[in-house]
């Protein structure tokens, strides 16, 4: 059969992600794996009260076809955040609603990506980004992230051996490495990147989840023209509305539209005007702030547990926000080969393999604390700690 389906699709990897959260549900099994928001904070009793309300504001007309754009009042919101929060005036014109923040990336990959294209690509990077752009068979152009953002010097290799045609970034509280660039960082990416035929894009579907440290300006800010900023509504009030937004410059978007119109027409009206009523309703940035406080518990939770249990040799990040930190192996122990031996000892994680376009072993691997407590946390992270020295005293 595997001639019958377009060559396209042959290149794209399933997500690991996902087949490892088939053994996450196995009750005994401790999961740092899955990239998921804590249930536990979802609004579900505000929800509910913000969807009474839309019923009874608009009727029938909540089930009509609505314009490719997006729901006008949740645009004009978004553009306030962003002038409230960043200080970014921005055009409720240049906001394009999306069915989460992953359609943005594969309408920009419509728009923008021809068949050998260059991507710079974050490494490791975020998943749904290497599968929503390896659907277009582009060229990948990766560049590897320290504490302080892109290296440069592989930044500089990859734009010496050709021009990219788009470039990922994560930068505050990346997926998966949980690191923020710094302000020093964003500018030397802006400065190699501006007037060039490139289009960075800025995906912040984490920004407002800082529990430690102070924001970074806005690519937006620092290259204006050629940047493209996606955002989400699924880490801060619900993820299966499928909820996200895109803004581009007015070229971009027009080109954009089209692509969304010829892939779903528009994004659900109905969750819009529910998810906008919500956030009238209520205080947004105080039910953020519990979030952080229980995420920054978490995480350093984390931390703590892996200083008590992992070897000394093993390093890790220390993320000022977001929902992961980054582990890297001693020399070059195979973190799939971890995996299987924390299976045995009911913990799983994500082996960072799946991180990087070169399909090669790597000896890093993502731990997520969005959605365990503290106990569990030290718990798991002991169990991990246990097949680590087993692995390592086998490999000696």
């Amino acid at each position: 059969m595997d001639s019958f389906f377009s060559d396209r699709i042959s290149d794209v990897p399933r997500s690991f992600i996902r087949e490892i959260l088939k053994v996450a549900i196995d009750p005994t099994i401790i999961s740092f794996a899955g990239g998921l928001p804590n249930r536990q904070f979802f609004p579900a009793e505000e929800l509910q009260r913000a969807t009474q309300q839309v019923f009874e504001r608009y009727g029938r007309d909540l089930f009509q076809y609505s314009n490719s754009e997006g729901f006008l009042p949740l645009r004009q919101w978004i553009a306030e955040r962003y002038r409230k929060t960043q200080g970014l005036e921005i055009s409720p014109e240049s906001i394009l609603i999306t069915s989460g923040s992953q359609q943005g990336l594969d309408l920009l990959g419509k728009v923008l990506l021809n068949e050998g294209e260059g991507v710079l690509m974050e490494a490791p990077g975020y998943l749904g980004a290497i599968q929503a752009f390896s659907i277009y068979r582009p060229e990948f152009m990766n560049v590897a992230v320290d504490e302080q953002g892109m290296v440069l010097e592989e930044l500089d290799h990859q734009l010496a051996r050709g021009n990219p045609k788009l470039a990922y970034s994560v930068p505050n509280f990346q997926n998966p490495a949980g690191i923020s660039y710094s302000d020093a960082n964003r500018e030397a990416v802006a400065q190699r990147l501006r007037g060039k035929r490139c289009v960075l894009v800025e995906d912040n579907p984490y920004g407002d989840l800082r529990f430690s440290g102070t924001p970074a300006r806005s690519f937006y800010e620092l290259l204006p023209g050629q940047t493209v900023l996606l955002g989400s509504f699924s880490k801060c009030v619900i993820p299966g509305f499928r909820l996200g937004w895109l803004v581009a410059p007015e070229a971009l978007m027009q080109k954009l539209l089209v692509a969304k119109q010829a892939t779903d027409l528009h994004t659900s009206h109905f969750t819009q005007c529910i998810v906008h009523q919500y956030l009238m309703d209520n205080d947004i940035d105080a039910h953020i702030a519990t979030i952080v406080d229980a995420y920054g518990d978490q995480c350093r939770a984390m931390m703590e547990a892996m200083d008590r249990h992992f070897p000394s040799s093993v390093r890790y990040t220390r993320p000022d926000g977001g929902m992961f930190l980054w582990v890297t192996l001693p020399g070059k122990l195979s973190a799939m080969a971890l995996f299987e031996e924390a299976v045995k000892q009911q913990v799983v994680f994500v082996p960072g393999d799946p991180f990087y376009t070169d399909q090669q072993s790597h000896s890093t691997l993502r731990l997520s604390f969005s959605c365990v407590d503290a106990a569990t946390i030290e718990v798991g992270i002991e169990r991990l700690g246990l097949a680590i020295k087993k692995m390592l005293g086998e490999a000696s």
